[in-house]
């Protein structure tokens, strides 16, 4: 019987959000990936509420190719996160493979000085 790629990283994702939660001094940063587009945000899941959200369609002016287009993404993402005074994260990639524009989000939050 075969599994479409969907279900599959729907499964993984279901089980790394049973291990994982965002908290308020520790939000977690979620990462949702589309063929064309890519959005993070920051979810503090004890209150259910999203404190920071970027996106590749909020930043038009970035130009590139979608993965250089992520890391920006997630520098953004980074700057809006210091400037409301949260430096730690736990991050969650949705059941995505850590490689390309996730990979490279992460590494732009990183450089933007989010620790996870």
């Amino acid at each position: 019987m075969s599994v479409s790629k969907e279900s599959r990283r729907l499964k993984i994702r279901s089980k790394i959000r049973s291990r994982i939660s965002g908290s308020a001094v520790r939000p977690r940063l979620a990462v949702f990936r589309s063929n064309s587009e890519i959005y993070a945000q920051l979810i503090d899941d004890a209150s259910g509420l999203t404190l920071i959200s970027s996106s590749s369609i909020q930043l038009k002016t970035a130009k590139g190719t979608k993965i250089e287009v992520s890391k920006t993404v997630g520098a953004s993402l980074a700057k809006l996160a210091i400037e409301k005074g949260i430096n730690d994260v736990v991050f969650d990639r949705a059941g995505y493979l850590y490689h390309g524009r996730v990979k490279a989000l992460a590494e732009g939050a990183r450089e933007g000085g989010l620790k996870f």
